[in-house]
């Protein structure tokens, strides 16, 4: 005596639903989740900005001074005794690069501050608007 037996499995039908509706929803949330990565990004490079402006006051402590253009950020991670006063690092690592790969430009200044940090942002080119536009440690 045959037993009938059915198995049961999914149809190339059923499994093509089943992709159209994951790709779907997929399309749905990406969009927003690009969005808050790049929102991160932006948080992220505020961040390192404040950092950099702590270590700077810190070398500045220190030396008495901040640090001239050519010596740059790298004087806040590379130790150096050629500097009178110095004491640092000042940063545990480097920190060579905003969130998305582009340098972060220091300049001295002759305002209160006495420098500026900044990154050029998501395009990495000076100026730009909206997603695009550079990150300043203090408003320009």
């Amino acid at each position: 005596m045959k037993k009938n037996s059915t198995k049961k499995a999914f149809t190339i039908i059923e499994l093509m639903v089943v992709i159209a509706i994951i790709a779907l929803l997929a399309s749905l949330v990406a969009p927003k989740f690009m969005t808050k990565l790049e929102g991160a990004k932006v948080d992220t490079t505020k961040a390192q900005l404040e950092m950099f402006s702590t270590a700077l006051d810190s070398f500045n402590l220190d030396v008495g001074r901040y640090p001239t253009d050519g010596e740059g950020l790298k004087v806040l991670w590379t130790k150096t005794k050629d500097i009178r006063g110095y004491d640092g690092p000042y940063l545990p690592k480097p920190a060579n690069a905003d969130a998305w790969g582009n340098p972060y430009i220091y300049k001295t200044t002759s305002d209160d501050h006495g420098y500026n940090i900044f990154s050029y942002g998501k395009d990495g080119k000076e100026g730009g608007e909206g997603k695009a536009s550079d990150i300043y440690l203090w408003d320009n």
